[in-house]
Formats: C-alpha cells, sequence, structure tokens
C-alpha cells in the first residue's frame, strides 16, 4: 500500500524581537533541534539590550506553527513580516 506524498513545504517570514535575557540564549539553534523547520536568517540587529531578526521558517505548516508558538512561550515577540521589507 502507497503512502500519500507529504504536503509541500510552506516557507513563512517572522521579526523575532528577543528581550535582553534572550540575546544571550541560543534560542533559534534550540528550535531547529526542536522542529523539523528549516531557518533562513534574512536580516538582523543585535546588541545587549535588544535583538531584532528577520526570519524565514520553511516546513510543513503545522509545524511552523508549533515553532511559532515555541518562541512565544520563551518570551519571543513574533510578528509576521511584510513580503517585501526583506527581498533581496
Amino acid at each position: 500500500m502507497k503512502r500519500p506524498p507529504p504536503a509541500p513545504n510552506d516557507k513563512k517570514r517572522y521579526w523575532l524581537t528577543f528581550d535582553a535575557r534572550g540575546t544571550t540564549q541560543p534560542l533559534i539553534w534550540k528550535m531547529s533541534k526542536r522542529f523539523d523547520v528549516i531557518f533562513n536568517i534574512r536580516n538582523s540587529s543585535v546588541t545587549d539590550a535588544v535583538g531584532i531578526i528577520a526570519i524565514e521558517l520553511e516546513g510543513q505548516a503545522e509545524t511552523i506553527s508549533r515553532a511559532v508558538r515555541w518562541f512565544k512561550r520563551k518570551g519571543v515577540q513574533v510578528d509576521p513580516v511584510e513580503l517585501n521589507t526583506i527581498e533581496g
């Protein structure tokens, strides 16, 4: 019996905003180990006080949603990106 083919991957882009505590933790690495999601950092600005990262997540839609919820539970502000703001 054949299995149905897997659903195609989605790509979603977000702004992640970290507080001072979050900038010292490897949260993106931890997310990538916990969830079957490919990440691509598109832009970033990190200081001792705040980190702002534009990230693209690729994977199954439900897995991306779970990764976003995980970031939020870790205290990261997650906002969708307007597509043209980080093109290129």
